[in-house]
């Protein structure tokens, strides 16, 4: 989790009312990165009982909106959400596991790349998934590459 995070605070600095499904949301996201929306509604049940799942996808997409997640969608996953926001960071996705891990952004400040063409577009971010294998799933596992052939 974030040092210094404050659900709380958080949602009074972009204006939105504090509620206990958005903070126990904020909470479940910043204690496990890179998590869907099932997984974060587990564990907003576990922490407040009974909240429906349309609950937790409107206080994602809420919370989104106003800049204090970010929905990441690497091809042939699920929408992931991260409260690290602002950074323009990018991700390492693992082809056999689906591990996500945040990777600083590759160059300077962003958007990081400026592609060659803009088409009028005024660009402020760049997003940039590298795909491989993580360590536990690389080369030295003979399972894992017999998956990937």
């Amino acid at each position: 989790m974030h040092t210094g995070y404050d659900a709380r605070e958080r949602l009074r600095g972009v204006g939105l009312r504090v509620t206990a499904p958005r903070v126990a949301v904020l909470d479940a996201v910043a204690r496990a990165p890179h998590s869907n929306a099932d997984s974060v509604a587990v564990t907003v049940r576990e922490k407040l009982g009974s909240v429906s799942t349309q609950a937790v996808y409107d206080v994602l997409r809420a919370c989104v909106g106003a800049g204090l997640l970010r929905r990441i969608e690497p091809a042939g996953s699920s929408a992931l959400y991260e409260a690290r926001t602002g950074d323009n960071h990018h991700h390492l996705v693992c082809r056999n596991c689906g591990t996500v891990v945040d990777v600083d952004c590759v160059v300077g400040a962003a958007p990081c790349l400026e592609p060659d063409q803009t088409h009028g577009f005024t660009i402020d971010e760049a997003e940039v998934v590298f795909w491989g294998l993580c360590p536990t799933c690389g080369p030295q596992n003979s399972t894992a590459q017999g998956d990937l052939e």
